[in-house]
């Protein structure tokens, strides 16, 4: 799993980190402007401005929606400790999204993302994700006052233990440097949950933690029927997008490493290296040529599980979840074990279930 590479990286972005917020304010609106009218931009209030409700989310009370923006949500949703999560995209007038690489869009500067979490019915925090020049992405984070009017920006740095979210366990509002090692790759858009297996309208009815979808909400079907997505398939239309795998259960556990895992672990970004992809392949014909099967399943994996006799460890062992690192990594809380390595401290026991009946042939 290449925890050493992660954090790695990680670390080696916290090193700048100080430099990247004395600057990060200042430059947002100047990366996108020309030198001509780089002393208007800097004369313009700060961006991202100091509440949620001045992103272009809401008009006037938070309550009400821009009709500019949409509401979405991704088939296998990415596990946040139990948080009930809303999600809305804001595409310029007039842009589209670039899909003529199926499996990794690229959208127009200006796109807006905005995910909600919430736990026990009380919005905790928004963050927010912009794309401010051709490569670039700004990253900010609201906290949601007690009164649930509006939310506020959080500092660079974050803030940990903000609200406690299960008996003795605290969620961490996140820093520019946690988004940016999440979200950013090497030879990808920063968006993560919002592509054509994800918007699907054929729904995984086995996916974790699935949520319901109401008619209005963007798909993938309104994104072509809208013109907003260049170069897509027409076959989309008629076949979207599935997980094709040789039981519902495969189907399940292939989209939740998709939808979970395929952040850091796929062919293009810094952990490539080690070989594991874990994203669905949309121009598979079977299981057997899934990608996470042909490079996790019956593979001997560098992490060694204790207890486990040395060599016989693997990605994901076939028939046997306690020979299975991946299994270990995602049950374990240890800081240097643990996967994924940011963003959760509950344990997703509901994913384990799934993934141990598929690898146990159930």
């Amino acid at each position: 799993m290449a925890l050493s590479r992660v954090r790695l990286r990680y670390t080696v972005r916290r090193i700048s980190c100080e430099a990247i917020r004395v600057a990060a304010f200042t430059a947002t609106l100047l990366a996108v402007a020309t030198p001509d009218d780089a002393a208007a931009a800097a004369s313009k209030a700060p961006w991202p401005p100091a509440l949620l409700s001045q992103t272009g989310l809401f008009i006037g009370a938070p309550q009400k929606l821009d009709a500019q923006v949409r509401r979405y949500s991704p088939q296998y949703p990415l596990w946040s400790d139990g948080a009930t999560k809303r999600r809305w995209i804001g595409l310029p007038h007039g842009a589209v999204i670039d899909a003529t690489d199926a499996e990794a869009w690229v959208f127009p500067p200006g796109t807006r993302f905005w995910k909600e979490f919430s736990w026990a019915g009380k919005k905790v925090e928004t963050r927010y994700l912009e794309k401010i020049g051709p490569a670039r992405w700004l990253y900010a984070t609201y906290a949601w006052n007690d009164a649930q009017t509006d939310a506020t920006l959080v500092p660079a740095e974050g803030h940990k233990r903000h609200v406690e979210i299960a008996p003795g366990v605290f969620h961490d509002l996140p820093s520019h440097d946690d988004c940016r090692a999440c979200h950013e790759g090497e030879n990808r858009d920063a968006v993560l949950g919002f592509d054509a297996l994800q918007l699907s309208p054929d729904r995984d009815p086995n996916a974790p933690h699935a949520e319901e979808v109401e008619p209005g909400w963007l798909n993938l079907a309104k994104l072509i029927a809208e013109r907003r997505l260049k170069g897509a398939p027409t076959a989309w239309l008629e076949h979207p997008p599935r997980a094709v795998a040789g039981s519902p259960t495969a189907r399940a556990a292939l989209g939740y490493l998709h939808g979970n895992c395929w952040g850091c672990h796929n062919e293009k970004d810094p952990v490539s290296s080690v070989g594991m992809s874990l994203r669905v392949s949309l121009v598979a014909t079977s299981e057997a040529e899934q990608p996470a099967v042909r490079t996790a399943l019956g593979k001997r994996s560098k992490y060694q599980i204790p207890g486990v006799a040395p060599g016989e460890s693997q990605r994901i062992a076939p028939g046997n979840p306690a020979a299975s690192a991946l299994f270990f990594r995602m049950r374990s809380r240890h800081p240097l074990r643990q996967m994924p390595p940011l963003g959760t401290k509950i344990v997703d026991q509901e994913a384990l279930a799934l993934l141990t009946r598929w690898v146990a042939g159930n």
